[in-house]
Order: structure tokens, then sequence, then C-alpha cells
């Protein structure tokens, strides 16, 4: 019988519900765990199954499995061989699901810091027209960050079933780096298009907006891709 431990995304209870189904039915699993308390959310599988399947039970619950060798354990007594590590690293950009989680997670971003970021800017050109430049991007960015961690806390709070304070403290913990990128792709790419000085009646803010929202998506993506596979932690 094999014993195979993953590193996984599987972080809580209602995670585990979620997974339930797939291993309870699976005749090949005799015993199967997911130590949520660990920070590597480590998925002990007991079998006669392989690791291959394991994983795709794993994906088609929803979630994913850290590919980086050292960090798996295929079956007991038994490493992982160099050939197979030189393909998880080479693979380590190619995984789809993670793309395709850090897409999700980066979207819902990015929703947060258009309603603060462009809010902010209509708000500065409709009462004090007179701001530098410098200081409605400041307060742009600001805004953005705010309206992010709002939205984040929220979203926590319905799909995670946490507190109020335990939604705003794991939003408020999420990496700031990206945040940052994205905001300031954002700017960037408004204050090209417009000048910093935005006709809100002209199709050249639309396409600004359009454009800036398309570099903030993409400029915080492979940062929040690496975090999430290599870390197993989510930006957002």
């Amino acid at each position: 019988m094999k014993t195979i431990q993953l590193k996984t995304n599987i972080n809580c209870g209602n995670c585990v519900a979620k997974v339930s189904p797939f291993f309870n039915e699976n005749p090949a699993i005799e015993f199967w765990a997911v130590d949520t308390q660990n920070p590597d959310k480590i998925l002990t599988v007991k079998g006669q199954i392989t690791q291959n399947q394991v994983v795709e039970l794993v994906k088609k619950a929803g979630f994913i499995v850290l590919q980086e060798t050292e960090n798996i354990e295929i079956a007991v007594g038994h490493s992982a061989s160099h050939s197979e590590k030189q393909n998880t690293q080479s693979g380590f950009w190619q995984d789809r699901t993670v793309w395709n989680k850090a897409a999700k997670n980066t979207l819902n971003c990015l929703i947060g810091c258009s309603m603060g970021d462009f809010g902010m800017i209509l708000f500065i050109q409709a009462f004090y027209p007179h701001t530098s430049m410098v200081m409605t991007m400041i307060l742009a960015i600001i805004a953005g960050l705010i309206s992010s961690i709002i939205l984040e806390t929220i979203l926590l709070k319905i799909n995670e079933k946490l507190s109020w304070q335990q939604s705003l403290q794991m939003a408020l913990g999420m990496s700031l780096i990206s945040m940052i990128a994205m905001e300031i792709a954002m700017n960037i790419t408004d204050l090209m298009i417009t000048g910093g000085k935005p006709d809100f009646h002209s199709h050249i803010y639309w396409l600004a907006f359009g454009a800036a929202a398309v570099a903030g998506f993409f400029a915080p993506l492979p940062y929040n891709y690496f975090k999430l596979k290599k870390y197993n932690k989510a930006c957002h």
C-alpha cells in the first residue's frame, strides 16, 4: 500500500468538504486526510493509487497540488528521480490550473482596485480639477488599494464563511507588492493615453480605461502565479 503526501491549497474545513466526495468514492483509496493546520496543507493518501491519479482528483475538486518534487513524497521510503526533478522544474510555469487560479485572484483584485482608482479620479476631476497630476495618481493608488481590500474582505466573508475580523485580517495580509504593481501599471497606462487630464465625455477616456485595466491585470499576474505555485499563497 502506497502512502502519498502532497502540498495543496486545501486550507479549511469547507475545502475539505468539497474534496471529500472525490476521495471517499474512489475504491483505490483506503485512507486520506488533509492537515489544514500545517502551513503546507499536506494531503496524505494511502491505497493502491498513483501520484498522478491523486493530483487529478485534487484538480477535479477545484484545487491545486504544488508540483515541486522536493516537496512531494511519492511513496514511503522512495524519493523522486533526477529526471523527475528536471521535468518538474522545467514545467514550473506550465501549470494551467495554477494559471487559472492566479488569473481569477488577479481579476478579483483588478475589480476592487479599479473601483477605488477610477472612482477617485472621477471625484477629483469633478470637484478638485486643479489638483496636480502627481497628487491625483497618489490618491488614486491609495483609493484603489483600500477598495481592493474592502472587496476582498467581503468575498472572504461570503466564500470562506469567516468572521468579518478574520476576513479583514486575511485581506490585509495579502500581497501589497502585487496590488501596488497593478495600481502603478493602471495609472501609468492612463497617464500615457490621457495625459492625466481625462475628458469623461471623450472616447479616449474609455479607451484609456480599457487599456489600463488590461495592463493592471497582466502586470502582477506572473508574480501571483509564482506565489501560488511556489508557496501555495494566493496574493488576492
